[in-house]
């Protein structure tokens, strides 16, 4: 029942651009599975009421459908795909932005024993579980506050809190309670994704990202791996192709120069990788973009 109503409201909500009243709150409604398309994760619950959604991370892959969420920990680069959705039968989706600061005053808040421990290792950034019945009614309520303004300001965040609360004593909760946790091994990943997303145009030293993060080399190289499903230099060439491709809907006649500004020297090497990851040549993908931006008809909601 709970899945049933959360269709029926989310479908009802739904906005072209996912936002919704309630801040952290955003709706989806997708009809059509378009090719995979890169995008940067958010830190978010995802809940998907009907359909499918398959999410490449690295060398990984994450595939969840009516009735499941999922947990992205840090702001990560991924291709993502939804699998089942038409103009019959749209995908559903729900999102909720984790905050980290929320996390960390419930984990504050709770009796000793109540929130069960971490462990030791970084989690990864990504997970995925079926959503128990607590956690799906709690999202409805949530929901159900849309066609309640009068109530919303006071209860919206008694029922987000809830539904953190849920999260961080789940399945995935690990995930989730290194996001609250000033010293866990996912803040320090964090730090390093952070400093390599505002720097991703110059040449790095692993050595060096691994010193801001206040970790050994070693153990940066497996807790970074572990929390992105890449190496370093892979997640910076992650960023970089993301940034290129981002610029070239407004450069669409600068390959070369576009290169330069996201760190690549060599000419015959950004096209290359650039059509590795995107399917097509710079100046080739550029042009479709900007057809696409023209025919708002061709774009997602």
């Amino acid at each position: 029942m709970c899945l049933e109503e959360l269709r029926t409201l989310l479908a009802r909500h739904a906005r072209p651009d996912g936002t919704t009243p309630i801040d952290g709150v955003l709706v989806s409604k997708v009809d059509r599975s378009d090719p995979p398309a890169p995008s940067m994760s958010g830190t978010v619950l995802a809940v998907i009421a009907q359909g499918a959604k398959r999410l490449a991370l690295g060398d990984r892959i994450f595939e969840y459908g009516a009735g499941q969420y999922l947990i992205a920990s840090v702001d990560l680069p991924v291709t993502g795909q939804f699998t089942q959705a038409d103009p019959e039968r749209p995908a559903l989706g729900f999102g909720l932005v984790l905050e980290p600061s929320a996390v960390a005053e419930l984990l504050l808040r709770a009796a000793p024993g109540d929130a069960p421990s971490s462990g030791g290792g970084a989690a990864p950034g990504i997970a995925v579980s079926d959503a128990p019945a607590p956690l799906l009614d709690a999202v409805v309520r949530l929901l159900r506050l849309l066609d309640e303004p009068r109530d919303r300001a006071v209860l919206a965040p008694l029922v987000k809190r809830e539904i953190l609360w849920r999260l961080i004593t789940g399945e995935q909760g690990a995930t989730v309670r290194q996001l609250g946790l000033a010293d866990s091994g996912l803040s320090h990943i964090s730090r390093a994704v952070s400093w390599i997303r505002e720097h991703y145009a110059r040449p790095f030293r692993v050595e060096e990202v691994a010193r801001l993060s206040g970790m050994s080399v070693s153990a940066f190289y497996r807790n970074f791996h572990a929390v992105t499903a890449m190496s370093p230099i892979q997640f910076q060439k992650q960023i970089r192709l993301q940034e290129a491709r981002l610029l070239l809907t407004t450069h669409p006649g600068d390959v070369t120069g576009v290169g330069q500004r996201v760190g690549y020297d060599n000419p015959s090497q950004f096209s290359r990788e650039y059509r590795r990851q995107f399917g097509s040549p710079p100046s080739q993908d550029a042009a479709r973009l900007r057809r696409d931006v023209r025919d708002p008809a061709g774009v997602r909601p």
